[in-house]
């Protein structure tokens, strides 16, 4: 079972930061080091010393790590047109030599895009659609090759379609809890689909709708990993978790309710009654990234119960 720390620097991160994280996440042998694709903070959080973009930041850790995979949860397709993401995301997993993971949604924080002047459409779903049919067309023509495509966002004519990844096939992960477009949009194009802070319950209901829609386009059960992103609070004792609560300004009681929080066997118990419905890959959303005695915690006090 793979845990991946996830990481929210728009709350407040610098590179530096992310590197620290990142290297202890390799060290300690977690699978992956994700992070979000926001320009603005959230919520009481000051968001100093101000955002970082996410495919820079990827860029820097794939020359600084060797072994994690790297990722997003998830880019919006209203930040960068599908031509330049395809390049920038074959570009960092040629420079990390395949360990790249490409997550991406249709955008949604519209206070974010105001405050850069990024346009925010009202059809980005529809722009998402045509998104992930050229960056996987890209990536997909062979070498030597052209690729054209006509859709009613994006035009693209007699594109080299180049540069390629190093990997024969980016995964591309698709997530969320949209009841009808999402799972067919994940049953068309996704290698994993992820339920972002969903319940049990939420998770049993996707779960079961993508695993229709991706039964009705023809894949195997096995072709797609099912993954849920949850926030994690782990203590030592009862006294730790709560301080670790404190920090990041939430409360005991509802960090259990809806994330992975108490001690390390309580999160191992929550983690399989998750696995039970399918999920075989969580995302460790870690809010402070000061803390690295709790990643140290996650990974001898959880990550053995679970291999």
């Amino acid at each position: 079972m793979d845990l991946r720390i996830f990481t929210e620097p728009q709350q407040g991160a610098t590179y530096d930061t992310l590197l620290t994280v990142a290297k202890a996440t390799e060290e300690l042998g977690f699978d992956a080091f994700f992070r979000s694709d926001h320009y603005l903070k959230m919520g009481g959080a000051d968001g100093l010393p101000g955002p970082t973009d996410a495919w820079i930041t990827l860029a820097g850790l794939a020359r600084e790590t060797s072994r994690i995979r790297l990722g997003t949860l998830m880019t919006a397709a209203t930040f960068r047109l599908p031509g330049v993401l395809a390049i920038e995301v074959a570009q960092v997993d040629q420079m990390s030599g395949g360990r790249v993971e490409l997550g991406i949604g249709a955008g949604w924080y519209a206070e974010e895009h105001a405050a850069y002047g990024i346009p925010f459409p009202k059809a980005k779903f529809a722009r998402l659609e045509e998104q992930l049919a050229v960056i996987t067309g890209l990536w997909s023509t062979p070498v030597g090759e052209t690729f054209d495509f006509d859709g009613k966002h994006y035009t693209l004519k007699d594109s080299p379609a180049l540069p390629k990844p190093a990997q024969a096939k980016v995964p591309v992960l698709i997530g969320g809890h949209g009841a009808e477009r999402t799972p067919q949009l994940a049953a068309r194009y996704a290698d994993e689909f992820n339920l972002p802070f969903g319940s049990l319950e939420d998770t049993a209901r996707q779960f079961t709708r993508v695993r229709k829609a991706a039964e009705e386009h023809g894949r195997g059960k096995d072709d797609i990993v099912y993954s849920n992103a949850l926030v994690v609070c782990v203590g030592k004792d009862d006294a730790e978790v709560a301080r670790r609560a404190a920090v990041i300004g939430r409360e005991v009681d509802e960090l259990k309710a809806n994330g992975l929080a108490g001690s390390p066997s309580e999160v191992v118990d929550k983690i399989h009654r998750y696995a039970e419905l399918g999920a075989s890959r969580f995302y460790l959303q870690i809010l402070d990234l000061s803390d690295l005695d709790h990643l140290e915690l996650i990974a001898s006090g959880v990550q053995p119960q679970l291999d």
